[in-house]
């Protein structure tokens, strides 16, 4: 079985030649599908990433979540771990790690309490990834810190997002990995 290196390698060769009109087409019908999920519907608070080189774009999930009036965080990294920090625009980002947008820390953190536990209708995580199954197994970026970051959180709703070339038949997943309850590519 392909390891979940070689596996990242070929997945993101494969996202990097996508051309701008095959990006640009995804984006749209995830934006449309996000938009439009009872989840979605239902959360006040989303949990987004800024999308990063080859990554599909989230602008539109951003931006839309803003105009409506959800609480908008974005993942910061903080030595070996990742915190969500909240947003008011995508201008507020600045450049973290590995030149990745993201808060500068200062604003509002989103602390997932028992409240959040106990009615996780009210928050939705949307996620990146390198490669995904139809398992909904999920390889990252190698450092692990969404699986880190869910670890404690098993009700967090979470859907992943990616293109149709990131589906892969079989992932090889390991204890520590975390699924994402939903895995939408397009």
């Amino acid at each position: 079985m392909e390891s979940k290196k070689e596996i990242r390698k070929r997945v993101l060769a494969k996202r990097e030649a996508l051309t701008p009109a095959e990006r640009f087409r995804s984006a749209v019908l995830i934006s449309d599908n996000i938009l439009n999920h009872q989840w979605f519907l239902n959360a006040k608070y989303i949990l987004l990433f800024a999308s990063y080189g080859s990554e599909i774009s989230t602008d539109t999930l951003i931006e839309e979540s803003l105009k409506i009036g959800k609480k908008v965080f974005l993942p910061k990294v903080e030595g070996d771990v990742m915190e969500f920090y909240r947003i008011a625009s995508k201008e507020e980002l600045v450049a973290g790690y590995k030149g990745i947008l993201e808060p500068d820390g200062t604003s509002e953190k989103f602390v997932y309490t028992e409240t959040f536990e106990q009615n996780p209708d009210t928050v939705l995580m949307i996620m990146p990834g390198a490669a995904f199954d139809p398992k909904r197994n999920r390889i990252g970026y190698g450092k692990g810190f969404y699986d880190k970051y869910l670890a404690d959180k098993p009700n967090l709703h979470t859907i992943a997002i990616g293109f149709d070339c990131q589906m892969v038949d079989c992932i090889d997943a390991e204890e520590n990995d975390i699924k994402p309850m939903q895995v939408i590519c397009l």
